[in-house]
């Protein structure tokens, strides 16, 4: 069986006889919105658990109205969400220089001006006033108190000063949160360094054994902070493979957010006999696959379709290297896979959580990258390179047996295997 693997702008070639495909993992498809404009439209007027938007900004006459929108890392279909909400904006009487949208970077690098007209386009970017949050920037976070597990929670100043708060985003599958959107766009989107440091300290709890979304204490706690922050509105899409938009939802935090993630598990989280003696898994491609940070998502799920003992490829070109500096720094300290899960378990810092990935897959399997990266920065996430996806299913072949057995993800960013 022939396939085309995304990777970056293009896809890569792979051939892998019939015979010993255990199976092809896809997303469930579901049939993308004919009208997805539309749908945005209706569901601004007919939200889930609030008024419609247009009545609440009448009501609240708000003078800074803050949108709170995801960086390049997470694809989002602005194009579909934004016109609706301009137009209701409009017909509120919000004026463009009342509205600040606020990129939630998390802990990743700002925005370039050039990157902000690639995401929200020309016409976004000369209209209102863009700024990408900075963890680290201690003059532009504000204290909100405690979190329920005990820590601090630090918020965006200008997303704590807003007097009315809108958040955009894709629920997809995550690899410790659960799924994304929702709650995410502020913890870890617009929070604090420490306060997403102590959040995803957790996810070494949970990563071998993710429980029921609304029992998983990260998302819990994530819902908790959202709820701090004062965010009064949602509006959330659900995607295909191909980035169509299949669902829209919007209106209460949780109401509407819960609505997506049912749609977007019976989707992504597909089941499978058993796992398979090799996984291919491509990271679906630019922008998902722009660093080692985000392919680490395609690893994780293909740790989840293979054997102790087994063979990973990942399929990913990662154009920009590491993506995190305290994640390179983990990666190039020469110490073994047991060593760098040992000291996040002992002292959690952020950037370690991803070589806690890459070392927790290490320790157990055999991994192969399909990779623009030089060798070196492969070797060091405990991996092998190969120059295309054939001569790593070669050098699998030979690891594995010439019988061995194959789950091929070309979806595996996003795709869940369930055993």
């Amino acid at each position: 069986m022939q396939f085309n693997l995304k990777y970056g702008n293009g896809t890569l070639p792979a051939d892998i006889e019939d015979r010993q495909i255990l199976q092809v993992l896809l997303p469930k498809p579901r049939a993308p919105l004919a009208q997805p404009l539309e749908a945005v439209r209706r569901v601004l007027a007919e939200p889930d658990g609030t008024p419609p938007l247009a009545s609440m900004l009448r009501e609240r006459k708000p003078a800074k109205v803050v949108v709170v929108v995801n960086d390049i890392t997470r694809p989002t279909p602005y194009e579909v969400l934004f016109p609706p909400l301009l137009e209701v904006f409009q017909e509120a009487g919000i004026p463009d220089s009342a509205v600040t949208l606020v990129t939630a970077t998390g802990i990743h690098d700002p925005h370039t001006p050039e990157q902000n007209i690639q995401v929200y386009g020309e016409e976004i970017c000369r209209r209102f006033r863009i700024l990408s949050h900075d963890a680290t920037d201690s003059r532009g976070l504000v204290y909100k108190g405690k979190l329920p597990s005990g820590y601090d929670f630090w918020l965006n100043r200008l997303v704590d000063e807003a007097d009315f708060l809108i958040t955009l985003g894709v629920v997809m599958p995550h690899y410790f949160a659960g799924f994304s959107g929702g709650r995410k766009s502020i913890l870890p989107g617009v929070a604090g360094k420490e306060t997403v440091q102590k959040n995803h300290a957790r996810m070494v709890e949970l990563m071998d054994n993710l429980p029921p979304i609304r029992e998983n204490p990260v998302s819990l706690e994530m819902i908790h902070a959202a709820r701090l922050a004062g965010v009064d509105f949602i509006l959330n899409v659900v995607v295909d493979d191909s980035n169509q938009v299949v669902e829209v939802v919007a209106g209460d935090l949780e109401q509407a957010w819960y609505r997506a993630v049912d749609i977007s598990e019976s989707m992504y989280l597909v089941p499978v006999p058993r796992p398979a003696d090799i996984a291919i898994s491509s990271a679906c491609g630019f922008p998902r696959d722009i660093n080692l940070y985000q392919a680490q998502k395609a690893l994780d799920h293909a740790d989840k379709a293979t054997r102790k003992g087994g063979t990973i490829i990942i399929v990913a070109e990662c154009r920009d290297g590491y993506g995190e500096k305290v994640f390179e720094d983990f990666m190039n300290r020469g110490w073994t896979p047991q060593q760098i899960m040992d000291e996040i378990k002992a002292h959690f810092v952020m950037g370690g959580h991803k070589a806690y990935a890459f070392a927790k897959v290490a320790a157990e399997k055999q991994v192969i990258m399909v990779t623009s990266l030089p060798e070196h920065i492969v070797a060091s996430c405990f991996a092998r390179k190969a120059e295309s996806v054939q001569e790593a299913v070669e050098m699998a072949l030979e690891a594995q047996g010439k019988d061995a057995e194959f789950i091929i993800m070309p979806e595996g960013a996003v795709t869940v295997p369930k055993i």
